[in-house]
């Protein structure tokens, strides 16, 4: 009944608002039921409250951000004042979920305050450089010079992150008008992904931190010694079950070592990612069966479950030729959203190291032209294309 439930409300918001979904289900259980007539016997109550409980419960704690909409958490407000008006055990169930969510919504207000907050900090390397000797400045391998406890914490900020991604953002991200409702409204009203968004940020902060570190010793073996260093980060990301900080740290490793630990590691993109699934079934199959954390961690390469997701979802229709629902596709999106659910819910068994989960967070990177200007200082350009872009990188 879970699963049904859980398929149903996540593919019905290609179709529908969740609010106007609500409001549904408030008529169908308000009016039909006449819940609203004082004389209303308890009998007709308790017939449908269980039922009605376990769809709201389900809701709120899987959809929670559904309820950021005013217009949800009155129609919640006033179904569930109907169920448990004169009915104690009604009463302590609809009090008791309603906790939840507002606890969860709080929560979540929080997370993205303190993201503002972090975002706000961080600043362009390149400006630091014009304003501090490099000679004080701090690097990675200053700030920690073991791979397995960068590895831990990259580990932290990873489910950290994963967590607070709503199941809904997987749908909403990709959300389109239904050809076969003549309703003229958009879908723009919908809440943004916006906990996706921030953890594809994260993605995006890790590899160019990770191309930062790599280009800012002058010397080359300096630079070499970060790149192998980085190496044996994404080793241990790998045994961890860190997929998404491995890719991250590979996809910005230009030495030929590390196209070595790429394909050593699973991760070659040939054959649609073929190692890399393969790892990863590997990875969820441990998960599965293990007693600790530390075994049920798996964390997946985000850009391709994304990409996965999205496929399946323009690779086939909503609906069948004969207009029906188009139910095989929804199952399988759900089974897709359900096994990433399980994973986001895994506890970090690492002790957190607020130093280095600061220096990964704040520290400075330099933006995409910064790095093509520091890796030609550092290497010099090749071809006559490069020396161009070299030139006019520098007369920025």
């Amino acid at each position: 009944m879970r699963t049904y439930i859980f398929t149903f409300l996540l593919s019905s918001r290609l179709f529908i608002h969740p609010y106007e979904l609500m409001s549904k289900v408030c008529h169908l259980c308000v009016d039909q039921q006449r819940l609203t007539d004082p004389q209303a016997d308890k009998a007709r109550v308790r017939k449908i409250a269980p039922k009605i409980l376990q769809l709201l419960t389900e809701w709120t704690e899987t959809f929670p951000y559904d309820f950021r909409d005013e217009r949800m958490m009155k129609s919640l407000k006033e179904l569930t004042h109907r169920l448990s008006t004169g009915d104690e055990l009604y009463r302590k169930a609809v009090q008791q979920m309603t906790q939840t969510l507002i606890r969860k919504l709080t929560t979540l207000s929080q997370y993205e305050e303190a993201l503002a907050k972090i975002n706000s900090s961080v600043t362009d390397r390149l400006t630091v450089l014009k304003t501090k000797p490099q000679s004080i400045q701090r690097d990675i391998l200053t700030i920690c010079s073991d791979p397995f406890t960068l590895a831990q914490q990259l580990t932290h900020i990873e489910l950290e992150r994963l967590s607070y991604i709503g199941p809904e953002e997987f749908v909403q991200a990709f959300v389109q008008k239904d050809p076969l409702d003549n309703d003229k409204r958009c879908f723009s009203d919908h809440k943004k992904a916006s906990n996706l968004e921030a953890y594809v940020e994260w993605f995006n902060r890790l590899s160019y931190l990770v191309a930062t570190e790599i280009c800012m010793p002058v010397k080359k073996k300096h630079r070499a010694r970060v790149i192998e260093f980085f190496i044996d980060v994404a080793r241990e990301c790998f045994n961890i079950g860190n997929f998404n900080s491995l890719m991250a740290i590979i996809s910005e490793c230009f030495a030929v070592p590390c196209k070595t630990l790429l394909q050593k590691h699973q991760m070659d993109p040939s054959s649609n990612f073929y190692n890399y699934r393969t790892a990863l079934r590997g990875a969820t199959q441990r998960s599965i069966t293990a007693h600790s954390s530390r075994e049920k961690i798996v964390i997946p390469f985000f850009s391709l479950l994304i990409k996965d997701i999205y496929f399946l979802n323009e690779g086939c229709a909503n609906r069948l030729p004969n207009g029906h629902v188009n139910l095989e596709k929804f199952w399988e999106l759900a089974k897709q959203v359900m096994e990433f659910m399980t994973w986001k819910k895994v506890e970090c068994p690492f002790d957190r190291d607020r130093k280095i989960l600061q220096y990964l967070l704040t520290a400075p990177v330099f933006s995409e032209d910064a790095l093509y200007l520091a890796s030609y200082e550092s290497e010099g350009p090749e071809n006559n294309m490069e020396k161009d872009r070299w030139k006019s990188l520098r007369c920025v």
